[in-house]
């Protein structure tokens, strides 16, 4: 690979043809399939300088063309360098890169995936498809939503001749995607609000509850998982924790006064349910919520006895919350207990029922627990 490296950077003396690209390119990927992430890495930066003493001027018709569009969209020449990007394109990557000047492939490279990267290496270098090609790209940060985008690639000028130059047009689909995917699975969460009549508001509460105390993580030393898509996903994901009651049989579901141990071993099987309902979720938060929030730090929760941090992040602070919320409502087998006794009772199950780390935390801003719960009290 470093022989790739001062190939490479032998180019930067003469015009980058995209045949010398080209041959670049399918070296850095087979690298890529060989796992040499590093040295890829490597490339990518010699790259980024190369390019930069390749910089265009981008067509000034097609410029103006796109300027106001709506469509955010960038300009890219043979050579994969970005040579334009319209203010729509530049504010939904706002926080994620930087555009113009930069090589098209070290920007997206991770965002595209390997097999459409050389997908459009191909339809820019060999024509494939008339020099177009559409597709998805998803662009992560830490501290920025997930973007989910359309692509489509296609020649900026359609004449006769081999383009030098090619559109990148992305349409935004991320609220839309995820309205969709969500509004299929409160569907399933309806249901089982049919069969379990006697939760009131605690669905919401616990969403509530559950983002509140990840937005407390957020930033703190050993919660380096919990960045803005996770706070986002378990804010709608925790509600979904008992998704799985649905299979309950309803004359155990709603027994008043306490369970037979058979009666109880059925009960415990809504865990698994509900990990089976929520397979098909594309976050496996769902699933982890859904079979785990009933875990315990030492061991003694159910259905699989898992301990400490064998249990999923997710899932432990679902437990936080749903414990907090249920211990506040009255149901036919107790009272409901204040905030202060729920605290107490709460901050007595450290170590053995709660993972103590996040307990500390939850009692941090425990008083933001009572506000919510006031907030959406059952009327």
């Amino acid at each position: 690979m470093k022989d790739n490296i001062h190939e490479f950077e032998d180019l930067q003396s003469e015009d980058l043809q995209s045949e010398d690209l080209q041959s670049f390119e399918e070296s850095a990927v087979d690298e890529l399939e060989s796992g040499d992430l590093e040295s890829l890495e490597d490339v990518e930066e010699a790259k980024e300088d190369s390019v930069k003493s390749n910089f265009k001027k981008p067509n000034a018709y097609v410029v103006n063309s796109f300027k106001n569009s709506i469509f955010p969209i960038l300009l890219i020449d043979q050579n994969f360098v970005i040579v334009y990007a319209n203010e729509a394109c530049q504010k939904l990557f706002s926080g994620f890169f930087k555009l113009e000047g930069n090589h098209f492939y070290s920007i997206f490279g991770k965002s595209f995936g390997e097999q459409s990267l050389r997908e459009i290496r191909e339809t820019v270098l060999e024509g494939r498809n008339g020099h177009s090609w559409k597709g998805m790209a998803r662009m992560k940060s830490r501290d920025i939503e997930t973007v989910l985008t359309k692509v489509f690639v296609f020649p900026s000028v359609i004449n006769n001749e081999k383009p030098h130059e090619f559109v990148v047009l992305f349409d935004n689909v991320t609220e839309e995607n995820k309205t969709l995917l969500r509004s299929v699975f409160l569907s399933l969460l309806e249901a089982s609000k049919l069969k379990d009549n006697d939760t009131g508001k605690h669905i919401s509460r616990v969403n509530y509850y559950s983002c509140r105390l990840a937005k407390e993580l957020y930033h703190k030393k050993g919660f380096e998982k919990v960045d803005v898509d996770f706070i986002d996903d378990i804010g709608f994901l925790a509600s979904m924790h008992d998704v799985g009651k649905v299979g309950t049989p309803d004359d155990i579901l709603n027994k008043e006064g306490p369970l037979s141990n058979w009666e109880w071993s059925i009960m415990q099987e809504h865990t698994k349910n509900g990990a089976f309902i929520l397979s098909t979720y594309p976050n496996p938060m769902a699933k982890e919520i859904a079979i785990s929030h009933h875990e315990k730090w030492d061991g003694s929760g159910y259905p699989f006895q898992l301990a400490g941090d064998m249990i999923p992040l997710s899932a432990k602070i679902v437990s936080i919350a749903d414990v907090y919320d249920a211990l506040r409502m009255r149901r036919s087998y107790k009272p409901a207990y204040d905030h202060k006794t729920t605290i107490d009772k709460m901050m007595g199950e450290k170590a053995t029922h709660f993972d103590p780390t996040l307990l500390e935390i939850f009692y941090s801003i425990n008083k933001d627990f009572d506000d919510i719960y006031i907030r959406n009290e059952d009327k």
